[in-house]
């Protein structure tokens, strides 16, 4: 108990620039599961699946490997980087009308979390596998050995798991409540030491067996047997959408912002063309000049977002089964013609997708994404980077668990209703597609060709924006990655921005009022990560709104606290 506290003080330290690997990830543990894979000669991929399978554990309401992920790799031999999507599927006897009632109505987005149907087929262990087989140096079962060690021998309940477990007690089900809550009903304080030998059992399995043991066999049969027959919303998932399920490495998607190369993931998550959409339509404005208490660069900032956000909903699906037309949502002509619809002195009275090259006819997303995910950024000593977000969508998912482990609701990502006046939405539910995301792992690279920062967030939709405001952070305001995450967000996906409560945004609104924003105050739960170099040595940054940190090689750790930080909603 004495030990957490002390863990999660509320401390403000400079960061330390480190000359070996470094991790940056939402909670100590898991962090210093990837640094030991470091001092044992592992490489950043190594360090990163060992870190995922950590929080696995410890952030058991985030993600882990009952959900899905999207991995960017990057090989300092070769200079490029390698994408793995890792995004978890619908079974193949999934149709359009997958959330629809027995009265022929679609579901509400709260009414189809619940239970079965919202699980997709899990993608986080074949994403780990292919990642190790191209850039892991440790063996696969070594990678494992925290994770089963913190599942085995337990970890003390950190704030951010007790607030989670009080706000979404009726979510979970009776497999959680054993290993979380007592026998009053009431979940484990903060500083409880909480083992989970089920979750243990399961991940030794693997890692000896290898990740085709929870594809095929008995342990796929467990997961179709609890998610069709569960007491709500039963799936009609099958053994052989498991076993059919592979990892996929998608081209890389990268652009330009002020001579630095921004490289991120493509569709089927919607994360990375977003962020380099909106970049590329805040280029021709001095943002270094405005500076970031300027209310007119965050007015811009909002101005881009709404701009690339509509042309998000309304083509980005997965490219396996929708047309996305890349090409022409990333042409500069296009994006040029889009900034100049922003101006610095007036907010959009309306705001309408575009019509680029390539772009077929298409119904606005109306899809839901809850704030959930986690993030981290790893790179090793020989300067290879591996950033990693990963998720199983909402605070626990589907409130269902196997051996231990949450099962996602990532189907609840897709357009519960497919069209509207004959026109078919892009993010429609189909058998063995995979729901649009917004995570948006992303590795830039400075002036000089090297790496200069990778960066990742959770927190549903405000993923990409937190992205690209860190960015903006780094390159135009010079500011420290550290810096740049802690910057409150102006979040406007749509009509309406939200202020970040509690931060510099707050005395900004009045300003923004009066260039025609609308605008509210509100917690956004945010939460990023990352890693980045500076006169040529790594160092990182982690979100002060969670229990993340920065370790090095070595275990030495900085504790990242805002003093009197407010609690903010979770960003599970």
């Amino acid at each position: 108990m004495k030990k957490l506290f002390l863990l999660f003080a509320f401390l403000v330290t400079p960061i330390a620039a480190f000359a070996q690997g470094v991790v940056s990830a939402a909670d100590p543990r898991a962090a210093a599961a990837g640094t030991e894979m470091l001092r044992e000669g592992g490489s950043a991929t190594d360090a990163a699946i060992a870190t995922m399978l950590a929080l696995n554990v410890v952030e058991p309401q985030s993600a882990g490997i009952g959900g899905g992920a999207f991995i960017l790799q990057y090989d300092v031999k070769t200079g490029k980087i390698r994408t793995v999507d890792g995004r978890e599927a619908a079974p193949m006897a999934a149709t359009d009308h997958w959330f629809y009632g027995p009265d022929g109505q679609p579901l509400s987005h709260r009414d189809a979390v619940p239970g079965g149907r919202s699980v997709g087929v899990p993608g986080t262990l074949r994403a780990m596998a292919l990642a190790h087989q191209r850039g892991g140096k440790l063996p696969w079962a070594r990678l494992f050995q925290p994770a089963i060690r913190l599942a085995r021998e337990g970890f003390d309940v950190s704030p951010r798991l007790n607030n989670s477990l009080r706000s979404y007690a009726p979510h979970v089900d009776a497999g959680v409540r054993a290993i979380y809550y007592g026998a009053d009903g009431k979940p484990a304080a903060v500083g409880t030491h909480v083992t989970n030998p089920e979750q243990a059992a399961l991940l030794e399995r693997v890692a000896t067996l290898g990740p085709d043991s929870f594809y095929v066999g008995p342990q796929a049969e467990k997961l179709v047997a609890t998610v069709n027959n569960a007491a709500r919303n039963p799936s009609k998932m099958t053994t052989g959408d498991l076993a059919s399920y592979e990892a996929k490495d998608r081209p890389v998607l990268c652009g330009k912002y002020r001579g630095y190369k921004i490289c991120s993931m493509g569709p089927s998550s919607s994360g990375g063309v977003t962020v380099l959409m909106i970049l590329a339509q805040l280029e021709r404005f001095d943002m270094a000049k405005l500076g970031k208490d300027n209310p007119v660069a965050w007015h811009l900032f909002a101005e881009s977002s709404r701009l690339a956000y509509a042309d998000r909903d309304l083509y980005v699906g997965d490219p396996d089964y929708v047309q996305v037309p890349l090409a022409g949502l990333l042409d500069r002509k296009y994006l040029a013609g889009r900034s100049a619809l922003i101006h610095a002195d007036s907010t959009m009275a309306t705001v309408e997708a575009g019509l680029p090259a390539g772009a077929p006819k298409r119904v606005k997303s109306q899809s839901q994404e809850v704030h959930g995910t986690t993030s981290l950024s790893v790179v090793d000593q020989a300067g290879n980077v591996t950033q990693v977000t990963f998720t199983i969508e909402s605070p626990f998912g589907s409130g269902l668990s196997m051996d231990g482990t949450m099962l996602n609701n990532e189907l609840t990502d897709f357009d519960i209703v497919p069209e509207k006046d004959g026109w078919l939405a892009a993010n429609r539910v189909e058998g063995g597609k995979r729901p649009r995301s917004s995570m948006a792992p992303t590795i830039v690279y400075g002036p000089d060709g090297k790496v200069r920062l990778a960066i990742g967030a959770a927190g549903g939709s405000t993923i990409i924006a937190q992205v690209a405001k860190g960015i903006v952070g780094v390159i135009d305001w010079k500011l420290s990655a550290q810096d740049a995450i802690g910057l409150g967000l102006l979040y406007a996906p749509g009509p309406v921005a939200t202020a970040e409560k509690g931060t510099q945004l707050d005395a900004m609104i009045p300003a923004l009022e009066a260039l025609g924003e609308k605008v509210q105050s509100a917690p956004l739960g945010l939460k990023a990560n990352a890693v980045e170099r500076v006169k040529g040595r790594w160092t990182g940054g982690a979100d002060p709104r969670s229990e993340g940190v920065v370790m090095d090689q070595q275990g030495k750790m900085t504790v990242i606290r805002r003093v009197g930080a407010q609690p903010n909603r979770p960003s599970e």
